[in-house]
């Protein structure tokens, strides 16, 4: 008998082209998904997977970019097995590559639905500005070969706050449906050496949060002022924001139910 499955999901996403399912590249829907075929005893090729009717659709809450990490994407998936909760994870846990993660499995609802039913999500990007640049977790920070100065950053982020047509911080040029979204909270932290730029809301578009952080480093460096963020989100132009910072720094750490 069928049943909808919530997951849990950390992964390190250097090495892959974000979440989405895409032939012939490594992603991690694509890697999950050949796990659970295999594990319901389905022979599955790639381009089965793209397909509608598909018996394996592994639903996430959002779409990570290449390289992006996550220590709690959620997403669910409709399976027929005989096999428990701990079973389904620890199976997967066996076959995916060192870096995915399975932290957990629960039964949902028919009507759970990982994406449509998210309430919000939260990122962090961490820079690093110290004198030393830390070797051992150097795949998840972007490394600043100048102090930054967070004050100005944090002044510009409190701006940035609120529900605002984000045109200007979208990395799609033919986007068609709205861009107003709701970013409740930017909040910029540092510690030893160390910035955390966490951002939480309703709902993100495309590259939008690394664009946030790209052009808060602008700010942080004197190339912009805290004050024109308000016409940078007014004119609704691309150009005006600062660059898309590297996607190494960008985990999800959350999504909101």
């Amino acid at each position: 008998m069928s049943q909808n499955y919530k997951l849990k999901i950390a992964y390190d996403g250097t090495r892959y082209f974000g979440w989405e399912h895409q032939p012939g590249k490594e992603t991690i829907q694509g890697k999950i998904e050949t796990v659970l075929a295999r594990m319901c005893g389905l022979d599955l090729v790639d381009r089965d997977f793209m397909e509608p009717d598909c018996p394996i659709q592994l639903i996430g809450a959002g779409r990570t970019d290449a390289g992006v990490h996550a220590r709690a994407m959620i997403a669910n998936v409709v399976l027929d097995t005989h096999m428990n909760c701990d079973e389904i994870r620890d199976y997967m846990n066996r076959y995916l590559p060192d870096d995915i993660a399975i932290q957990e499995v629960r039964e949902a609802s028919d009507r759970f639905h990982a994406r449509y039913k998210a309430q919000g999500k939260t990122y962090q990007y961490t820079l690093f500005d110290g004198p030393v640049k830390p070797v051992f977790n150097r795949k998840y920070y972007t490394y600043l070969d100048t102090p930054i100065d967070t004050d100005r950053m944090i002044a510009a982020a409190k701006i940035l706050e609120g529900e605002h047509d984000w045109k200007s911080f979208c990395g799609n040029s033919r986007m068609k449906k709205s861009t107003v979204r709701n970013v409740d909270r930017i909040e910029v932290r540092r510690s030893k050496g160390y910035i955390y730029v966490t951002v939480h809301g309703t709902g993100f578009l495309q590259n939008m949060v690394r664009i946030i952080v790209g052009t808060l480093i602008e700010v942080g460096y004197g190339r912009m002022n805290p004050e024109d963020m308000e016409t940078i989100l007014e004119k609704k132009d691309r150009k005006l924001a600062g660059p898309t910072a590297p996607a190494k720094g960008l985990c999800l750490l959350q999504v909101d139910y």
